[in-house]
Order: C-alpha cells, then sequence, then structure tokens
C-alpha cells in the first residue's frame, strides 16, 4: 500500500515537514507529497495512509480570514494559494474502509499557546470514518512565518519512519 501526504502550506514550513515525513515513509513505502490545492478528491483503494498537515491560524486549521490575513503579512510568494486543507477535507471521498490516518500541524513555539490544526483535522478525518493510526503531531516554528525550529526537520522524518513502520498495512 501506499502513503499520500496532503499538506497545505503559507510559507513553507508546513511543506518541508510535509516533505520531511514523505522521506520517512519512503524508508518503507511509496508515499507521494501533494499541495492541497492539487490533492486529489479520492482517495483510491491503494493508499494506505493519507497523512494531512497544515499551518495553525487562530487556534485551528485555516480559513478563507485567516489565509487572506497571512497573504497580506507575506515576505514572499505564498506556497498554497487557493482553497485549504479545511476545505479539501468537506469534499474528501475514500473508496477504501482501510485507510488510515496520521495528522500534523505547524505552530508557533509558545509555552502553552493554545489551538492545533492537527486536531481539527483529526476530527474531521474520524467523521469521515477514516481512522487514526498514531495521536496528531506538531512541529515549531519561530514565528508567524518561520522558520522551523531547530531540529524538526529530523523529527518530522523520524515521525514519518515510526508511521511506516507501526502501521501494519504499511509493512513491505
Amino acid at each position: 500500500m501506499d502513503a499520500l501526504v496532503v499538506y497545505e502550506s503559507m510559507y513553507g514550513n508546513t511543506k518541508q515537514i510535509a516533505e520531511a515525513v514523505a522521506a520517512g515513509l519512503a524508508s518503507r513505502v511509496r508515499a507521494e507529497v501533494v499541495e492541497v490545492g492539487s490533492a486529489p478528491a479520492q482517495v483510491g483503494p491503494e493508499v494506505g495512509l493519507l497523512v494531512v498537515g497544515g499551518p495553525t491560524h487562530a487556534f485551528s486549521m485555516s480559513r478563507a480570514s485567516t489565509r487572506q490575513s497571512a497573504a497580506q503579512q507575506a515576505t514572499q510568494p505564498l506556497i498554497s494559494k487557493g482553497n485549504g486543507v479545511r476545505e479539501w477535507l468537506a469534499t474528501l471521498r475514500t473508496s477504501s474502509a482501510a485507510l488510515g490516518s496520521a495528522v500534523f500541524d505547524t505552530r508557533i513555539a509558545k509555552p502553552r499557546m493554545p489551538g492545533s490544526a492537527a486536531r481539527g483535522i483529526a476530527k474531521r478525518l474520524r467523521r469521515l470514518g477514516i481512522g487514526a493510526v498514531a495521536p496528531a503531531q506538531s512541529f515549531y516554528v519561530t514565528g508567524g512565518q518561520g522558520p522551523l525550529v531547530e531540529g524538526e526537520l529530523e523529527r518530522a522524518r523520524q515521525w514519518g519512519e515510526n508511521l511506516a513502520a507501526s502501521f501494519p498495512a504499511m509493512a513491505p
């Protein structure tokens, strides 16, 4: 079975994490990384693990208004320019009852900072009948536009390896 990693990223931090997770997954399975604007509306039976990630905006998944605000603050071109993970999940369909999921987000590294896009993503996947194979994971940035905290890319790669190793359907 394959893994599909779908991400939303404004400034590139979440994209880097998604690519690192996919690199970890690729140690045992075929893993494809897709920006949410290019993500399929239906996940087919060849996909055994769906990994979804996005940035935490206003304590949860991004909305049109928070993406507009991010665009106004941007000092570089945005990666995800259209709909985000929230809108994609609202239209997602799957043909596999055996599909498992894992979710992640990026968020500012401040103690006791509330909110998590990953928790919202996990909740929507559960509503779609897609069970979690691991707890939601957060990766940290130093400020609103990043960069990533040192060591987060390696941590994301290791998380991907652990996902591939712990998900029975993903075994070679």
